[in-house]
């Protein structure tokens, strides 16, 4: 298929919001306030996809086993300059997960091995930790970050945390971070903490689930991380599962086998007498019987995210200022706060908001006042969730942080202020309702 075939129509730009949302393929009545999560796709790269599947199947030897590979560094040469990148030093993969999961399971470790990470890491990241342990003598060691915290002091924290278990006789591996974190959504300075794992002697592994296509990452190449993965279906427009694990040159030689291993394994005696470029990008080029159309279908959502939508840095400033002024009015109506920290840096550049909920936790266990026993958070949160979908028809990303209930919201280019105000009386009437004990008779259906 030529790539002429990704130019979209309509050419000429389409307004942030309502005009925007008719791209995608909502309902008529959801209103999508959770894009953090799973990302959605506009209906014309969804088109594109679905022309490409067709078309292989009509000569699916052929298509997969030249076409395919050509298409694939089409789209790994555009999607590495958004990381300033080369394009040898990234390659396509599922999801986050299978970048991390990648590196770690990379390495033999030995007794006093560590891996740290923040308390707020993904859960996925942790259990791929817990994994590791079951199976090797690697430990996780989780640093307790309290959010909201200054970035200077974020990174202070980790070094002086790594030095006090260096001292201790341990040996620091891998540190895993976030660039953006999930619960809560706030931004970390990845960039800092990069710098400070070179100076401790510490790999660097970068969870960008949340980073391309939310913020800018053209400076990684500058800042070079020792691996960094994140995900194209969440932020960039592409469909599901895909992401751009980001490797440089420096580091290739580190990493030995895909996960799972398939084709592009080479013994290290036959490896060796390959280049190391050469043999990173061919490992992850076989997806063999997974779907990687997503992995084609990049260069259709860039074209999107540039002719219909203006561009990155438009995206970007919609996005931010609508997460800001949607946050503080949500905030604002519920009578609560947005976290943040003195100096503004957790919401920099961020296309999340969290609001914390008008809803108290107790410590009490089986009280009868307006507060939430904190023994039953967990079932009231699924009351919440379940209350949304089927009376409101949206998810709202709701989570217990730090003895208080928050929600977090998503901007996007299909949503403008009134969806927030709408929000905000949804959240309101759910809190209410909330204290009166509504939860108390939920049963779990699912």
């Amino acid at each position: 298929m030529d790539t002429s075939q990704t130019s979209l129509t309509p050419r000429s730009r389409v307004a942030y919001g309502r005009d925007m949302r008719r791209l995608f393929n909502f309902a008529s009545g959801y209103t999508p306030l959770n894009h953090g999560s799973f990302g959605t796709i506009p209906r014309i790269v969804l088109e594109y996809r679905a022309k490409l599947i067709r078309e292989w199947e009509e000569r699916e030897c052929i298509s997969l086993v030249f076409e395919y590979p050509r298409l694939l560094k089409e789209s790994r040469a555009l999607v590495a300059p958004l990381l300033g990148a080369e394009t040898d030093e990234v390659v396509f993969i599922p999801n986050a997960t299978t970048g991390i999961n990648t590196v770690l399971r990379n390495f033999v470790y030995e007794e006093g091995d560590l891996i740290i990470f923040p308390e707020t890491i993904y859960s996925a990241c942790r259990k791929t930790v817990q994994s590791l342990e079951e199976t090797t003598p690697v430990r996780g060691y989780e640093i307790d970050v309290i959010y909201p915290i200054e970035d200077d002091d974020l990174v202070e924290l980790f070094r002086a945390t790594a030095r006090k278990l260096a001292d201790k006789g341990h040996r620091i591996r891998i540190a895993i971070f976030d660039t953006i974190a999930s619960r809560p959504g706030v931004r970390v300075p990845w960039e800092k903490i990069v710098v400070a794992c070179r100076e401790l002697g510490i790999l660097s592994v970068i969870d960008g689930a949340h980073a391309i296509g939310h913020i800018d990452m053209t400076h990684t190449g500058q800042v070079k991380p020792d691996f960094l993965v994140s995900n194209c279906h969440k932020w960039l427009f592409a469909p599901r599962p895909c992401a751009v694990f980001y490797v440089p040159f420096a580091n290739q030689h580190l990493i030995g086998t895909a996960t799972p291993t398939s084709h592009g394994y080479l013994e290290p005696s036959i490896r060796n007498s390959t280049g190391e470029s050469q043999y990173f990008t061919e490992l992850f080029s076989n997806g063999s019987t997974l779907d990687v159309t997503p992995y084609v279908t990049v260069p259709a959502a860039l074209r999107f995210r540039d002719e219909i939508c203006g561009g990155e840095a438009q995206i970007w400033s919609h996005c931010v200022r609508l997460a800001r002024e949607g946050g503080d009015m949500v905030a604002a109506i519920l009578s609560t706060e947005v976290l943040d920290n003195k100096s503004g840096s957790l919401r920099s550049g961020c296309a999340f908001a969290n609001v914390r909920l008008p809803v108290s936790v107790t410590s009490e266990v089986g009280g009868d006042g307006e507060g939430l026993p904190r023994e039953d958070v967990d079932k009231a949160i699924k009351w919440f969730y379940a209350t949304t979908a089927n009376e409101f028809d949206t998810y709202l990303q709701t989570f217990f942080y730090k003895g208080a209930l928050w929600t977090r919201l998503s901007a996007q280019v299909y949503l403008e202020m009134p969806d927030f105000v709408w929000a905000a009386a949804t959240l309101k009437d759910l809190c209410e309702r909330l204290r009166e004990g509504e939860w108390r008779s939920f049963e779990q259906r699912w």
